[in-house]
């Protein structure tokens, strides 16, 4: 693992793009901040009216889809293991391999910054668990532990 020391305590929408492979319109995280390595992290959302899914979700009742906020969650990890790991311009893949125990308990709506706290719960290696909050302020939203596995090509 990497130095704890030498990690950076945020991530920029540049570093960001150095590390997890996703780009619009599935890039779901603006930045990154509070990074522990390898213990936990928060990912920012700007949840804004323009954003293509408010076009059928829901027409006249914009609400961000559930599935997104735990996709934000797992981009949100991603920062984590990445730096964690040194994967910083490695061309690393993510794959979700499970979702536990979610739990929606208020809206999203566009206006809202969504805060992704996520916090390792296993890792160092290929497989990663992590227990993920989304909150809006002091609300929560949703709530979910979910794996993931890191691949990073070969040289």
């Amino acid at each position: 693992m990497k130095d704890q020391h030498a990690a950076p305590t945020v991530a920029d929408l540049d570093l960001i793009q150095r590390i997890i492979p996703h780009r619009y319109p599935f890039l779901l995280i603006d930045k990154v901040r509070d990074i522990v390595v390898p213990k936990s992290c928060v990912g920012i959302k700007n949840v804004t009216y323009n954003e293509p899914q408010f076009q059928g979700h829901f027409p006249g009742m914009p609400i961000f889809p559930g599935v997104m906020i735990i996709e934000a969650m797992a981009q949100t990890s991603g920062i984590l293991v990445g730096l964690s790991m040194d994967l910083v311009d490695k061309n690393a893949t993510v794959f979700f391999m499970g979702v536990d125990g979610v739990k929606f308990r208020r809206k999203v709506i566009p206006g809202d910054v969504l805060e992704l706290h996520v916090t390792a719960l296993r890792g160092g290696g290929r497989v990663w668990k992590f227990e993920g909050r989304a909150m809006v302020g002091d609300e929560l939203a949703c709530e979910a532990t979910f794996m993931a596995m890191f691949d990073v090509p070969k040289a």
